[in-house]
């Protein structure tokens, strides 16, 4: 028996890195997992993944910027498995540069991807969570859903060459805080998880020093100054970057009954590291 069995989890971003162990990890407890990615390959991966070890996911690729993502990615989790009871919002990249170099279209991209995606998708599901809310009430049953968004040191605390990504990381503190407060009459959970240094291929260090990954067309370049990485380090209590599966542990134990007096929080998820 798994803390999740029966419930359905959306999680965008799930075919690498931290979405892949969120999935992995909501996969282990019973969910059915909706796993989205930008590209088909990972996401049906993840999938294959979770079919081998005996749960149930479906793939659902795509851009969460497109306009309808967010109504289609609720409508799959709804035909294919009845309904939507964790929503993951975790998609997201990093298009650093100073305020001065920084066009709209950079500024643009981040918030979308990053604020206005979880908007939409967290839109979309409204009707069917309050459906289903109203039918549990009815029936004299209390079912806790659970939201966790993504957040980031760099939304907390802000972070120089970042403030794209920094007001969006921000506004999503926000939104989850509105929306706990909305929400609870649902019996919702809205939690948020801000992570600081996490492995992943957006902070490895690049073996030519110029790695960069594709995204819809843009060549967005990835990775970290070795040195910078070193100093990051030694700042960090723990002594460490955080590896996928910690940071997928955070958000994960918030989808747990014992997490069902838990919301409107910030969780920061940086081994101790503080701005």
């Amino acid at each position: 028996m798994g803390k999740l069995d029966g419930r359905t989890a959306l999680v965008t971003g799930g075919g690498r890195g931290i979405g892949r162990s969120i999935a992995l990890k909501l996969a282990g407890e019973g969910a059915k997992v909706v796993v989205n990615d930008l590209d088909h390959e990972p996401a049906e991966a993840v999938v294959k993944e979770i079919e081998a070890a005996g749960g149930e996911a479906l793939a659902h690729p795509g851009s969460v910027t497109e306009t309808e993502f967010g109504d289609q990615f609720v409508a799959a989790a709804v035909d294919a498995f009845g309904g939507v009871d964790i929503v993951i919002n975790n998609a997201g990249y990093t298009w650093d540069s100073v305020i001065q170099k920084m066009g709209d279209d950079q500024w643009d991209a981040i918030l979308d991807v990053h604020l206005k995606a979880p908007f939409r998708i967290l839109r979309a599901a409204q009707p069917v969570i309050s459906r289903a809310a109203k039918a549990e009430a009815a029936e004299g049953r209390s079912v806790n859903r659970k939201v966790v968004n993504i957040s980031s040191l760099s939304g907390v605390f802000g972070n120089a060459g970042q403030v794209n990504y920094s007001s969006a990381k921000l506004g999503v503190v926000g939104m989850t805080k509105a929306l706990a407060k909305e929400w609870g009459r649902y019996k919702v959970n809205v939690n948020c998880v801000a992570f600081g240094l996490i492995e992943t291929r957006l902070t490895e260090v690049a073996a030519d020093g110029d790695a960069s990954i594709d995204i819809e067309g843009r060549k967005i370049r990835v990775g970290m100054n070795p040195q910078l990485l070193e100093m990051m380090n030694n700042a960090i209590p723990l002594g460490r970057p955080g590896t996928p599966e910690e940071a997928a542990g955070s958000v994960v134990m918030l989808t747990y009954p014992e997490a069902d007096y838990v919301s409107g929080q910030l969780l920061l998820t940086a081994g101790g590291f503080e701005g």
